[in-house]
């Protein structure tokens, strides 16, 4: 096993960044950057590859976050089912959603203590809004 390691280390790319040693496919490219920010905000569960290293999302985005679902409702500091919120390259707060009787209820945190200023996060948070009423819909109409 320790020799199989040896020879992974060897092959894969890697980068020591702030104590932590980082490992990725040498031949694996990053997509060129467009040159336009894309403006999209995005709810994340809390098993999306971005988040379920909690370890790796604080060194990441600067602050902790936890899936609080099995934690007493005292105890919690973001919600029961908190989804980190995404916008361009930074997550920057939390959302908690709930449906009844065929609407969605929403509340946010930020890690600033306040939402993005900008427009387009404005908009960007409604039309997510928006995607995720129009799933819930849908779910419901399949009888789900």
């Amino acid at each position: 096993m320790r020799d199989a390691l040896q020879r992974a280390k060897q092959r894969l790319a890697s980068a020591h960044v702030d104590g932590t040693q980082w490992f990725w496919p040498a031949a694996e490219d990053l997509p060129p950057r467009a040159d336009v920010e894309d403006e999209r905000v995005r709810l994340l569960a809390p098993f999306d590859p971005v988040v379920w290293d909690r370890r790796r999302f604080e060194l990441f985005w600067g602050w902790q976050y936890r899936f609080e679902a099995y934690t007493p409702a005292l105890k919690r500091k973001l919600g029961y089912y908190a989804l980190p919120l995404l916008w361009r390259d930074r997550v920057v707060g939390w959302g908690n959603l709930t449906a009844a009787e065929g609407h969605l209820s929403a509340s946010f945190g930020y890690v600033t203590g306040k939402p993005p200023s900008a427009r387009a996060f404005k908009r960007g948070l409604e039309e997510e809004l928006a995607g995720m009423e129009r799933f819930l819909r849908g779910r419901k109409a399949a009888g789900r």
